[in-house]
């Protein structure tokens, strides 16, 4: 078989050197650090096969693009597609293929994480302790031993979550819309998004971002919390509005949050943007809380996940190349 060349977007060097790994001498990867985008996409021309992340702009205008350029299959170095029109992929003869597992025990345990640093104050800590400074005032804590947790969305993450909470002695509750029996048979009980949203003291989002997901926390949802509420998102960005957050941190409704996501991350999350000025005013204004904790998009970034990202990645284009079923194809 012919060296078939592959172009690699937003592909950063630890991406560069697990897909060179993974890859056999059929395929070629040709990787390119900058986003894909409407601007970006002509970078591609002459390439049947283009792979993305997932902050890569594809937009109709972009498909578009790659399309005349003669791509023809897009895979997805992530799970996650809502940042495609998969309507004009398919208009324009595109397929679309992702890597729809890759570690849910790397985004499970990244969720823990960030409960037990909230939870313990461990950020300020740290910084305390570096300066010299041993006092324990203002970093009283609290158990989360029979704290109730509403997990939102009872899929592989999710139910990895649901279980390393349960044993912290927590209650667990789940919304699953879709397969809340599977739920159940793990021994945790399901219920309605209201009933949980007004129980949890601490709320996880492992849910997909779509139409009826989008703000999914918002001024009302928070308004139904309970007071001192613990959020957190792994999942994505925009299951948040991010100005009801500030108005809920502000008003003290919600106590602690953290994020590995944001609705309006593309811009700046992956890049080192410690030297400039970041125009972003809501996400600056999240910053300034105390009780609040972000990272950039890392929860999935652990060795074994990224390698089998690589792999699921190589095992997509191959499976193209042979004229095989896409088993990973999104979409219609």
């Amino acid at each position: 078989m012919p060296t078939h060349q592959i172009a690699v977007f937003s592909a950063k060097s630890y991406d560069e050197r697990f897909l060179l790994q993974a890859s056999v001498p059929a395929i070629e990867f040709i990787c390119h650090e900058v986003t894909l985008n409407p601007s970006t996409a002509v970078m591609a021309e002459g390439f049947e096969i283009v792979s993305a992340f997932v902050n890569d702009d594809l937009s109709r205008e972009t498909l578009g693009t790659l399309a005349e350029g003669g791509t023809r299959l897009i895979a997805l170095r992530c799970a996650g597609y809502n940042q495609v029109d998969l309507s004009a992929a398919h208009e324009l003869g595109i397929s679309v293929v992702n890597v729809p597992a890759y570690s849910p025990y790397a985004v499970a345990e990244h969720t823990i994480a960030l409960m037990l640093a909230l939870s313990r104050k461990i950020p300020r800590a740290y910084n305390r302790v570096r300066d010299g400074n041993f006092s324990l005032d203002g970093l009283l804590g609290f158990d989360f031993y029979q704290k109730k947790v509403g997990i939102v969305g009872g899929g592989k993450i999710g139910l990895l979550v649901a279980e390393r909470m349960r044993a912290f002695g927590c209650e667990v509750i789940v919304y699953e819309p879709v397969n809340s029996q599977h739920c159940v048979k793990q021994g945790f009980q399901t219920v309605d998004l209201k009933t949980l949203i007004q129980q949890s003291d601490i709320i996880s989002l492992h849910c997909p971002l779509n139409s009826d997901t989008r703000y999914l926390v918002n001024h009302d949802s928070i308004a139904s919390m309970k007071p001192g509420v613990m959020l957190i998102n792994t999942s994505r960005g925009a299951l948040m509005d991010t100005r009801a957050l500030l108005d809920g941190l502000k008003s003290k409704q919600i106590g602690y949050l953290g994020i590995d996501v944001y609705e309006q991350e593309g811009s700046l999350f992956f890049e080192d943007h410690s030297l400039d000025i970041i125009q972003d005013d809501l996400f600056q204004r999240l910053l300034t809380f105390p009780n609040v904790l972000v990272t950039g998009h890392q929860a999935y970034f652990t060795q074994e996940a990224v390698q089998h990202i690589a792999e699921t990645t190589v095992k997509n284009v191959l499976a193209y190349l042979n004229g095989e079923r896409l088993s990973n194809r999104v979409g219609m």
